[in-house]
């Protein structure tokens, strides 16, 4: 995907992941296919960092599709984190300082925000999963805020198989989806499911032959980002806030998030492009 003219976030060169833009999409690529892109300590820090950054400054971008190169999504954790740490407290890194509190505890919540802010982002975020997605792979995918699955996946949590439990969001995201029934049994049998059931239980909303797994997301992305990103950044806020807050706080989400779209020349835009029977552009103000 070669970048376009649109306003780039600064990216620093990644050895484990690759970043393009093209106009208001950007594709994030999980780049390690000779272990079927599974995570090591370097994959996560690299992908936290490039959160920050674009957190803190998305330019022009307004969907982002992460994808894994190769014939996997991601078959979970680089095992040899385990031999060449020696114990998984220490696996993401060392403690943020915060007093009194158990370092492990921080090395696990600073290894979270590697998949954090794929949900926090303004923009909105797409997995195209194919082949394996398993463990932190998994994990990753259902950080994103859409879920595209090719036929022939194979997905689950299989944390427990290694002594310790699904800590990168997957017990929280996973339950909000299936709910808590069918997540514990996920989680604590170790299940692999297949697309069939991955699609049937909500776990990916749309579910399409491995061929066409690109060409859907591509088109995912693209009319998603044709859209008024204001209006797309409130409404990923108002979505999400649905799941743990009363509806009457939810509701309180809308009301600022609309005062914010009507107050914004980007809707004055879509109603002056209705009218004159063309195409909006928006500019994220």
């Amino acid at each position: 995907m070669p970048s376009s003219l649109a306003a780039m976030p600064t990216i620093p060169q990644m050895n484990t992941l690759r970043f393009e833009q093209d106009g208001h999409v950007a594709r994030l690529t999980m780049n390690r296919p000779e272990k079927l892109n599974a995570f090591s300590v370097e994959m996560w820090d690299e992908m936290r960092e490039l959160g920050d950054r674009l957190l803190a400054d998305p330019g022009d971008v307004r969907a982002l599709v992460l994808i894994g190169e190769g014939r996997a999504f991601s078959s979970g954790i680089d095992t040899s984190v385990f031999v060449e740490r020696g114990d998984f407290g220490s696996v993401s890194g060392s403690s943020d300082g915060s007093a009194g509190r158990d370092p492990w505890i921080d090395t696990v919540l600073r290894t979270q925000d590697a998949y954090n802010w794929l949900e926090e982002a303004p923009f909105a975020t797409i997995a195209a999963v194919r082949g394996y997605a398993l463990g932190a792979g998994l994990q990753a995918a259902l950080a994103c805020d859409i879920r595209v699955f090719a036929h022939g996946v194979d997905v689950g949590l299989l944390e427990l198989k290694y002594g310790i439990m699904p800590d990168l969001g997957g017990t929280q995201r996973l339950t909000k989806l299936v709910g808590p029934g069918r997540a514990k049994e996920m989680i604590l049998t170790g299940a692999r499911i297949d697309g069939d059931e991955a699609y049937r239980l909500g776990i990916c909303e749309r579910y399409v032959p491995d061929e066409e797994l690109e060409p859907t997301v591509d088109a995912l992305a693209t009319r998603i980002a044709a859209q008024p990103p204001i209006a797309v950044r409130t409404s990923k806020r108002a979505v999400e806030a649905a799941t743990h807050l009363s509806l009457r706080d939810g509701l309180m989400y809308e009301a600022t998030g609309q005062t914010e779209c009507m107050r914004s020349a980007d809707m004055r835009e879509a109603i002056t492009a209705f009218v004159e029977g063309r195409s909006p552009e928006y500019h994220n103000r």
